[in-house]
């Protein structure tokens, strides 16, 4: 059975044009990375848990501030180049990003260091313009936008 995976897009309309936040893995594998790095605040799920509920949780969890309360839309699932299936929401609300901070992560940098050091799993978040985020974005991730635009 592939992995399951729950992820919420905020989106908002600011001066007639749509915005959707972005998140920024963190560690030492993308730091130099930024086109085609950015995803959608997402995470893993076990089958039986509700999607939405862990859609929510992780949007928490990767950008450490509650999501907006809100409609939600559901997007539909994507399957992932990983072969991980990803259920996305999209909620439009606005958020202020100042208090963002994501939970960590500990890996062995360098590898065969024998050095254990922690990581956020997020190190940066961000409000991107559609057309912004098709740059940015994974690429298996890129088509929830025509999805989002479609149910706006």
């Amino acid at each position: 059975m592939p992995k399951l995976s729950a992820g919420l897009l905020l989106y908002r309309t600011t001066h007639g044009t749509v915005e959707v936040l972005l998140a920024h893995p963190g560690g030492p594998f993308w730091a130099r990375r930024d086109d085609s790095a950015w995803s959608i605040p997402k995470g893993e799920y076990t089958a039986g848990e509700d999607p939405w509920h862990a859609a929510q949780r992780e949007f928490a969890e990767e950008v450490g501030l509650a999501p907006p309360p809100g409609p939600r839309t559901d997007l539909g699932s994507l399957r992932q180049p990983s072969g991980k299936h990803l259920a996305v929401f999209a909620v439009a609300g606005d958020l202020d990003l100042t208090d963002a901070h994501s939970n960590t992560f500990e890996m062995e940098w360098p590898k065969g260091s024998g050095r254990v050091r922690q990581f956020p799993e997020v190190d940066r978040v961000g409000w991107f313009t559609l057309a912004q985020a098709r740059i940015k974005l994974l690429k298996g991730q890129v088509p929830v936008l025509d999805r989002l635009q479609a149910a706006c």
